[in-house]
């Protein structure tokens, strides 16, 4: 079996590493989120494909979610102590490693898809993980606060400030002009099963269908499309994807989630919501979507939607909700 997946950092990749015990023979193609990539001290950061790659790897802080386990701060440390920031951005000395090599072959002209895979040679996460675009495409959140309305990068928004100050809008800078990475749509094109895990619909998959053509390539693959609900109960399960589903006029629940990713086919004038990520109100991207049971009741006109727990409490809970999307999905 194929199956391709559109994936952010935390959710996405621990719904993989379900998806990897419950289909231990798939052919597995992540496309990842590079909407939250920064430059700082001149290296260059990917936090979801490192996410996904250090989790599906065996080398995730199991505590944090992000970053490396038994890591150590020395170098920011350090860097405080000189008076050199950012200090909202929890830079680890083993992180780093990944940073510098990431950056040096970049500098060498090597593409961000070559970078990630030869990344991934170390830490065998047992999928082929790709990034959405080669090109570079940065996540800004725009605010007013005391400094007036500005533009600021998403990482400072959501570690900085934790999204405390109201985003008036988010904006893919320089989706328009990006391409889908080398495999990204012939992996859409080819799939058994696409799904789109729990991530941030906005600053995750929505990031990754702004680059042109892959939103299309979603719409017009032969096999289902899954989508699993990052909202329980009017809640995000993690983070403050409420914070950016307001941004875009998107209410905080499952089935307006659902209907803002829209079914196939089907335009839901009850989507839509400001531009941004993700935020056109045509969505036309599920056959199934996969709520939570106490979401039970959820409709997502022209799409089939079902209900199970949808908490990841452990490897066991995470395959049964992987296998609840297959089921929707009829594979």
């Amino acid at each position: 079996m194929k199956v391709t997946a559109l994936a952010g950092g935390i959710g996405g990749a621990r719904f993989l590493r379900g998806v990897k015990a419950a289909l231990p023979d798939a052919d597995v193609t992540v496309i990842g989120n590079t909407g939250d990539d920064i430059i700082l001290h001149r290296l260059n950061i990917s936090p979801d494909l490192d996410t996904v790659m250090y989790t599906l790897g065996g080398g995730i802080s199991a505590e944090r979610g992000w970053g490396r386990e038994d890591e150590t701060f020395t170098v920011a440390a350090e860097l405080a102590e000189y008076g050199v920031g950012p200090a909202w951005f929890g830079l680890g000395d083993r992180d780093l490693a990944t940073h510098l090599v990431r950056t040096q072959m970049l500098l060498a002209g090597y593409s961000l898809s070559d970078v990630t895979a030869a990344l991934c040679q170390r830490w065998r996460p047992g999928v082929r993980l790709i990034p959405m675009s080669d090109d570079r495409v940065e996540t800004h959140v725009v605010i007013t606060d005391e400094q007036g309305r500005r533009a600021i990068h998403f990482q400072e928004w959501w570690l900085r400030l934790r999204a405390a100050v109201p985003a008036e809008a988010i904006v893919s800078v320089g989706a328009s002009d990006a391409k889908p990475a080398p495999g990204v749509l012939d992996a859409l094109a080819e799939a058994d099963v696409v799904l789109l895990p729990p991530s941030n619909p906005v600053v995750s998959i929505g990031s990754i269908l702004s680059v042109p053509g892959i939103r299309d390539a979603v719409r017009e693959t032969p096999a289902p499309v899954i989508g699993v609900s990052p909202i329980i109960g009017g809640s995000p399960v993690r983070g403050m994807a409420d914070a950016c589903l307001r941004a875009i006029g998107v209410e905080t629940s499952a089935e307006a989630v659902g209907r803002h990713y829209g079914a196939r086919g089907k335009d839901d004038p009850g989507s839509r919501g400001k531009d941004g990520p993700g935020a056109r109100g045509e969505g036309g991207l599920l056959d199934g979507w996969l709520v939570d049971a106490a979401d039970a009741g959820v409709t997502v006109p022209g799409a089939r939607v079902s209900a199970r727990p949808l908490l990841m409490t452990d490897l066991d809970a995470t395959v049964a909700i992987v296998r609840a999307a297959l089921e929707l999905a009829g594979v």
